[in-house]
């Protein structure tokens, strides 16, 4: 059937659809039936959109940008692994999707060592600094660009990454951004839009405006972007390491810049930057075992969503495209992690947060009666904490996952009467808000695995130019719980990984700030409990829920009888025709045979690419 569509009607999800059209719905993912068999599968869909849904047998690298793609595939095709390929990829969309990511920012890598069966987790966001003014509220009328701004932990994590799991040299796995800094990249719709969109923060400082508003006018879809200032600062970096970044001239002239704008960064905060690793969050799900990122990052909202829709039998609906009970179900399930999520946050290191707790099996019964029930206008929190000592079960129990909580006087995350509401103790400046991000998940040949996200939080960060790059917003992420001295920032990003009897099936992440979660598990759910297509799954339309509100955001391609199902439970539906921020998901999926399928979000301008 031929489909006839003027070309300046079609919504971003449309254009997607015409796209995918080849995508099918298959048995393409293993579950569990009953008496523990596992349903084997073939997939023979393909997808008309460049690089959306790629197959292959060996390494497999889905991220944001086709040429970050591409530097992730050199470096395993020149022997590296996942963590090599992660750490290129990583460097590259710093220069590729700049307005997302980038050297001023930071994120979490998850890393899957395939020979000794072990999960690492090394967490590089963005983090205060030791003087008493990083604990003190802003409290300025008018926001300077600089107080928005933490300390950077990209470099230090993306070089940690390469040099504790890594097979290649520094040097090989930085060429790919390197070259594409010096030499230039073709400018993406995303980008060129992004660019437009920040017009006025780009316009505040010169050399920023120079490079994406030459003329005064945004960058355009196929025109060259060449950063010679963010080449030299990677070609430091390679030659010298993580010093070239955090000590010296790079670091003198980024904390110069940032307190001119407003900013606390100083070179002695910037000397004493530290990553930090951790143990994954853990749980069992339909005999798999999921895998997510610990605090201050958001995996406990991935694992409590997806027991959630196991016990509420979403998980056994069949699909959500046509599941009105389904769907309406997995609104509640979405406000009643939110919630928690909202509550119980906060640095680990600095403050107690029972993570254990709120993913545990017994603590996720405790909430199910809320699936369904009255429909309030807020959800609120619940209490954690007495299952936050459960002992880890099943492969979990193998992994060593993140531990319970040290519970301590003042450790609370707002250890008072207010901070057991699921707003923030003070009110956030809505220009702080954003849902832009950039993930990467990748598979190497030998079957190791990285999830990785990054972010310089809203778009182009802070606004603050230094070096060739952006400064993150960080900052702007503490609140009267959080905010303290040498504490690592709140985000929900929640890079995620799912095993299979010990191998991984699915590596997942997502961009788009408090869509990252709900996207993970609403295509997780599709490839793994329902088999659909990996590229289907991707394509198919989700809903976001707050907890502290009735309205459901909505995308187009649901069934009438699923709205009219969020209708009559009491939900105030809005539509979400076009948004590139309603997520943006990229995940592998290797099939029981060993054949890896990468799939990159048709929302935005992501890719995958095999070896």
């Amino acid at each position: 059937m031929r489909i006839s569509v003027p070309f300046s009607a079609l919504t971003v999800p449309a254009l997607t659809l015409v796209a995918f059209a080849a995508c099918t719905r298959v048995s393409a993912s293993p579950t569990t039936a009953a008496g523990g068999e596992r349903r084997a599968s073939t997939v023979s869909a393909t997808a008309a959109a460049f690089g959306k849904r790629v197959e292959g047998e060996k390494g497999m690298v889905t991220a944001s940008h086709p040429d970050a793609v591409a530097a992730g595939v050199e470096v395993l095709r020149m022997g590296g692994n996942a963590a090599d390929a992660a750490v290129a990829t990583g460097f590259a969309l710093s220069v590729t999707d700049v307005s997302q990511t980038g050297l001023g920012g930071g994120g979490a890598l998850m890393f899957y060592d395939a020979k000794a069966k072990r999960v690492e987790h090394i967490l590089f966001y963005p983090r205060s600094g030791g003087e008493n003014t990083w604990a003190q509220a802003d409290t300025a009328r008018t926001r300077q660009p600089g107080r928005a701004a933490a300390i950077p932990g990209m470099v230090a994590g993306l070089l940690e990454a390469q040099s504790r799991f890594g097979k290649l040299t520094r040097a090989q796995v930085m060429a790919p951004a390197i070259r594409l800094a010096r030499d230039g990249f073709i400018v993406s719709p995303l980008l060129s839009r992004t660019i437009t969109s920040s017009r006025e923060k780009l316009l505040a400082d010169a050399q920023a405006a120079a490079l994406f508003l030459p003329h005064g006018e945004a960058l355009r879809p196929g025109e060259r972007l060449v950063q010679p200032e963010l080449a030299a600062t990677l070609t430091r970096i390679s030659a010298e390491g993580a010093s070239a970044f955090y000590t010296g001239a790079v670091a003198a002239n980024l904390a110069t810049k940032v307190q001119a704008e407003g900013g606390l960064i100083t070179t002695a905060g910037m000397a004493g930057y530290r990553t930090a690793n951790e143990r994954p969050l853990c749980t069992n799900w339909r005999g798999y075992t999921v895998l997510s990122a610990p605090p201050p990052m958001g995996g406990t909202s991935v694992l409590e969503m997806l027991q959630l829709a196991d016990a509420a039998g979403v998980a056994d609906a069949g699909g959500l495209t046509n599941a009105p009970d389904a769907v309406t179900k997995m609104a509640d399930i979405m406000r009643i992690a939110n919630s928690d999520a909202s509550r119980w946050r906060g640095d680990p290191w600095a403050q107690s947060v029972p993570a254990r707790g709120t993913t545990s099996a017994n603590y996720m019964r405790a909430r199910l009666p809320l699936v369904t029930g009255a429909l309030a206008d807020t959800v609120h929190a619940g209490d954690p904490w007495p299952f936050d000592s459960s002992a880890a079960t099943g492969a979990c129990a193998t992994l060593d996952p993140y531990p319970a909580a040290v519970r301590a006087a003042g450790r609370e995350p707002g250890a008072d009467a207010a901070s057991r509401e699921t707003v923030p103790a003070e009110p956030r400046d809505p220009t702080t808000e954003g849902t832009w991000t950039s993930h990467m998940s990748i598979v190497d040949a030998e079957g190791n695995a990285a999830s990785a996200t990054t972010t310089v939080g809203v778009l182009f960060g802070s606004g603050v130019y230094t070096g060739g790059f952006f400064l993150n917003s960080a900052a702007s992420n503490f609140d009267a719980r959080t905010r303290g001295t040498n504490r690592f920032a709140n985000s929900t990003i929640a890079p995620s990984m799912i095993l299979d009897r010990g191998a991984v099936r699915l590596v997942i992440g997502s961009a788009g700030s408090q869509y990252i979660q709900p996207s993970i598990v609403q295509v997780t759910l599709r490839m793994l409990a329902y088999g659909e297509d990996p590229g289907a799954a991707m394509l198919a339309p989700r809903i976001h829920a707050s907890a502290t509100q009735r309205v459901i955001e909505v995308e187009p391609g649901f069934s009438s009888s699923v709205y009219a199902a969020l209708i009559t439970r009491g939900y105030l539906t809005q539509s979400r025709v076009v948004d590139m921020a309603f997520g943006a998901v990229h995940a592998v999926y290797i099939r029981p045979d060993g054949r890896r399928i990468g799939v990159a979000d048709p929302r935005r301008d992501g890719a995958a690419g095999g070896n």
